[in-house]
């Protein structure tokens, strides 16, 4: 009889962690041909290095001992690995710390960079919840200056546990309690065209890191405000898991595999979803017939999942509630408005509608001069969108692009006269009409820009393109077509 195979070793499961996570941001790229849009885009200041990755060191035990990992990983295969420092200045031995990084990153030649970053008002949120922020955006930023795709941060088994025990104790879902992922795209973290983030600790404790660091002998700094019980995550890691480990012993094992089979749901949730927004969407909108058909649960997790998708932040179950609740009861000619904190929902003619959150004043915004040189989209913060500029399909008319370049252009809201043509056998008739005709919302109409070449209209959002300069043929033919952001 054999003797039992010894456990893999703690380098061993790094690197098929790692080597999972890299296949999975390999898909995710891939995913993006052929026309599908990608998990995450990156578009770098540098040239875009697949070959490349980063370790968020704080240089604390775990960070250190990641970024040791990732050195032999990425020696073995020839990668260039950066190591990304953030200095907050909220403690006094921030400097001490940033020295430290600075310096165990040379000794083993590892690329070094740090970004300073200052608190100027924790808001309601609070310090700790402030200073993530910061640290992520700062964090994206460097991803994206040194043409870095993949972001590894050291959180481990232990972390998973305290975050599945938080989130189960501020009553979260099944998305909360799922916990974090081995690898994912962050971009309300990270920023848009964020790298992905990987953990490759997840199923490797802090004890088992503890060890590893002692027999290779490497020194790591300690962050005095880990030990400081205001914080929520402090006093669970140092108050209620040394309780919950003296009667369970290896509870933070059992609490990552829950928090597996809450991904799992979680997944199955998502597809649910999307199969119910195919079937509900029209365009941008949702159609409310088709939601009064699904169950109350149904429905919310369909507009958690839409809401998701448009980048506004997850509402709670309550104001989830309230807003199916007048989106559902409110009579059929009533102008139902709810606000959220990144936007307004909508109800206009049985659809359902996503929008800024609008004032008044915002229609005063002054025409803004602008030119285009080729961009397949400008955004317009002061006018709450994005003008994207789109390849007419082949033989279809559009504004011939060479023209277009050459033209000194103009974004505007609507003016008392103007006049647009949709097709050369169809009559100009005024924006009033057309909105009329085309069933635009009136909150909607006072916010639709047009842009203009000479005083002349050329687009008007929510109409469509005027049809004096189109033209097709041989070359490039542009459309325009507006978006609005939910967030300016």
């Amino acid at each position: 009889m054999g003797h039992p195979s010894a456990p893999p070793s703690l380098d061993g499961r790094f690197e098929r962690a790692l080597e999972a996570i890299l296949a999975r941001v390999s898909f995710c790229a891939d995913s993006g041909k052929g026309g599908a849009a990608p998990v995450a885009t990156i578009a770098p200041a540098a040239p875009l290095a697949p070959a490349a990755i980063a370790v968020a060191y704080s240089g604390g035990l775990d960070s250190t001992v990641l970024l040791h990992l990732a050195r032999q990983y990425a020696a073995a295969r020839s990668m260039r690995l950066l190591a990304f420092h953030i200095h907050h200045g909220l403690s006094p031995n921030a400097d001490a710390w940033f020295a430290h990084c600075e310096d165990e990153a040379r000794q083993i030649g590892v690329i070094f960079e740090a970004r300073r970053v200052r608190l100027q008002d924790a808001g309601r949120s609070g310090v700790e919840e402030a200073a993530r922020k910061l640290r992520y955006a700062a964090l994206g930023e460097l991803c994206r200056h040194h043409g870095v795709a993949l972001l590894l941060t050291a959180h481990h088994q232990d972390d998973q546990a305290e975050t599945v025990l938080l989130q189960l104790l501020r009553g979260s879902g099944v998305a909360g309690l799922s916990g974090m992922e081995a690898v994912n795209a962050a971009p309300d973290l990270l920023g848009d065209f964020s790298p992905m983030m990987g953990r490759p600790l997840l199923d490797i404790s802090r004890a088992e890191l503890e060890a590893w660091a002692a027999r290779a002998g490497i020194s790591h700094v300690e962050d005095e405000s880990n030990a400081d019980p205001r914080y929520a995550r402090n006093a669970l890691r140092h108050g209620v898991m040394p309780q919950l480990a003296g009667s369970f012993p290896g509870f933070q094992e059992r609490l990552a595999r829950s928090a597996g089979h809450m991904q799992a749901a979680q997944r199955l949730l998502e597809e649910l979803a999307q199969a119910d927004l195919a079937v509900c969407a029209d365009g941008a909108c949702l159609r409310l017939e088709c939601l009064r058909s699904l169950s109350d649960e149904r429905i919310d997790n369909l507009l958690r999942h839409w809401l998701g998708t448009r980048g506004v932040r997850m509402p709670s179950t309550s104001w989830l509630a309230e807003m199916r609740a007048q989106l559902q009861g409110a009579k059929a000619d009533a102008q139902v408005c709810v606000s959220h904190p990144d936007c307004a929902i909508r109800r206009h003619r049985d659809r359902v509608y996503l929008t800024p959150k609008w004032d008044q004043d915002a229609v005063s915004v002054a025409p803004q001069a602008f030119r285009w040189q080729g961009e397949g989209s400008l955004a317009f913060p002061a006018f709450h969108g994005y003008l994207h500029f789109e390849l007419a399909e082949e033989g279809g008319p559009g504004l011939e692009a060479e023209w277009l370049r050459t033209q000194a252009l103009t974004i505007r809201y609507r003016q008392g006269g103007d006049m647009v043509k949709l097709a050369a056998n169809r009559p100009s008739r005024s924006m009033k009409q057309h909105f009329q005709a085309l069933g635009v919302p009136a909150w909607e109409r006072p916010f639709l820009p047009l842009v203009t070449a000479a005083q002349e209209v050329l687009y008007a959002a929510g109409i469509g393109m005027d049809s004096h300069r189109l033209a097709s043929g041989q070359g490039e033919y542009i459309r325009l077509r507006w978006e609005h952001a939910l967030k300016a």
